[in-house]
């Protein structure tokens, strides 16, 4: 019985050891930084004491690489419940060689997504690395390779979240890119290819890494992150709240949330009639109209930061998740460029891959026009969006606010491209063009010829809303489901999802299909 005491004892002690990672001089000078260590960042994001720990004992296969020994191979791996639901989990720890990753370390992270593509359960990596292990040479570049292939033969299997809580540097920067949501903490966290330093040698300009890769840029300019937060206990707070939207794998839906606060879907939202003037020239903020319609008005919105003329998130009806998209007038009126054609089209196909419903708020002007948009891909990129849509099999509803021209009325889930139902509100105008613009073509000669050109054309302008512009003509023709009341938005939202919820199309068979990337 001693000798196994003894055992059990060195066990414990060698546990004990992987536990303090770089030891207690790191660890503070970590805390010095403003940051947690992986191990108090995985006891925040899980539920208490549910994490298991998988692999503590890997190391390196003991090739003199000039350094001593990495407790855990800077990388602690495993899993645990998030909202009582199964998750596994990786995250690297800075104290242990800066968490720079070599061939075991890989292994641990790879070994660990394969558990969770095999068990169905979403994979969250808490990223804090300098890079890759200089000492491992090619085995550490391998190791990343095997990492961004699983990255992306699970993609749309598992949700794939990735947290990035400091330096993401390098080819490193490859994993969050594929993954499905990014998070970053403002002044501790960064991702570039390159660093300010190399930069500098090679171009001669000179930034730091706050600037060139820091929560700021990658939220608003680059798009790379998807949602930011001050503090490493808020960023680890939103994903716990992001994970109650989202289903286990591809197989299932997502788990109902009841509302706090439910409330009966026959009564009207008096409200909405104020929030969206009739007047297609005035602004408004779309999200205050998601928020009247959402369960509990909570809306958990994604990428609020870069492309704010359109708004993308999660919420929930009657309790059940769903996705969406909207044209935001208050930014760009409403129209469509490059940065929000992506931004949109990878969300719906995120939802799709994960059996999520999608709600299309429509007001919108159209294509944003300009040389800068054209030479940068505007036609590409547009084509993301009908391609996205056109594809989806979930439930697809639209709900025409007020805009509706041209090629983008049709690539935001028009009838055309497969959504299952339409509303308009009597307000909307459907047209090819705005009435502006329109009776300006039309009408030219008579406007032109009129002892009151003014006149004429405000007068040919109504003429035109009054006969083109308006949703009766679509919905004559069944391109409109139904003309709705504003306040009956929720109950006929809530009424289609209940209907559409056994929803199967099946589409042609092949082996993948070519979106324009």
């Amino acid at each position: 019985m001693s000798d196994m005491f003894d055992k059990i004892e060195e066990m414990e002690d060698r546990r004990e050891k992987v536990k303090l990672g770089g030891g207690s001089e790191r660890i503070d000078a970590q805390h010095d930084r403003g940051k947690l260590t992986a191990r108090e960042r995985i006891d925040l994001l899980v539920d208490e004491r549910s994490f298991i720990e998988l692999n503590p004992f890997i190391e390196n296969r003991g090739l003199d690489y000039g350094h001593a020994e990495a407790p855990g191979e800077g990388v602690v791996t495993g899993y645990a419940r998030v909202n009582g639901k199964l998750i596994f989990l990786f995250a690297q720890d800075f104290t242990v060689y800066g968490g720079a990753l070599g061939e075991m370390h890989a292994l641990k992270i790879a070994k660990t997504m394969d558990l969770a593509a095999e068990n169905g359960a979403p994979i969250i990596g808490l990223n804090d690395s300098g890079g890759a292990r200089i000492q491992e040479g090619v085995l550490s570049l391998d190791g990343y390779g095997h990492v961004f292939y699983r990255n992306s033969i699970y993609s749309g299997v598992i949700p794939q979240i990735s947290v990035i809580m400091g330096p993401c540097a390098g080819g490193a920067v490859y994993s969050p890119a594929i993954t499905d949501f990014v998070f970053m903490v403002e002044k501790t966290s960064q991702m570039f290819i390159t660093g300010p330093k190399v930069i500098e040698s090679v171009t001669g300009a000179s930034i730091n890494t706050e600037d060139l890769g820091g929560a700021k840029v990658h939220s608003s300019k680059s798009g790379n992150a998807h949602f930011t937060a001050s503090s490493e206990e808020q960023v680890l707070k939103d994903v716990r709240r992001l994970i109650s939207y989202l289903p286990a794998n591809h197989e299932e839906k997502p788990q109902p949330f009841p509302p706090k606060k439910p409330v009966d879907m026959e009564e009207r939202i008096e409200e909405l009639l104020d929030i969206v003037p009739v007047d297609s020239t005035k602004v408004y903020d779309v999200r205050k109209v998601i928020r009247c319609l959402l369960d509990d008005e909570d809306f958990m919105e994604v990428h609020a930061s870069f492309a704010k003329n359109i708004v993308v998130g999660f919420g929930r009806i009657n309790g059940d998740t769903i996705g969406i998209v909207a044209n935001n007038p208050k930014m760009m009126a409403g129209g469509l460029d490059i940065d929000s054609s992506d931004k949109c089209s990878r969300f719906i196909r995120f939802c799709d891959c994960f059996n999520i419903p999608l709600i299309t708020f429509e007001d919108v002007s159209g294509f944003i026009p300009g040389v800068q948009q054209e030479h940068g891909g505007i036609i590409r990129h547009g084509a993301k969006i009908l391609y996205a849509y056109s594809e989806a099999t979930v439930p697809k509803i639209t709900v025409i606010l007020r805009k509706a021209f041209g090629g983008a009325y049709v690539a935001l889930n028009s009838k055309a491209i497969g959504a299952d139902l339409v509303f308009a509100w009597p307000n909307a105008e459907i047209a090819v063009m705005g009435p502006e613009g329109a009776a300006n073509i039309i009408f030219a000669k008579e406007i032109r010829e009129s002892d009151h050109p003014e006149e004429t054309r405000q007068a040919k302008i109504q003429e035109y809303r009054e006969r083109f512009a308006n949703p009766y003509i679509a919905a004559g023709n069944g391109i409109v489901d139904d003309v709705i009341d504003p306040r009956d938005t929720r109950k006929s939202l809530a009424s289609a999802l209940d209907m559409l919820r056994n929803k199967k199309k099946q589409q042609p068979n092949k082996k993948h299909g070519n979106i324009p990337l």
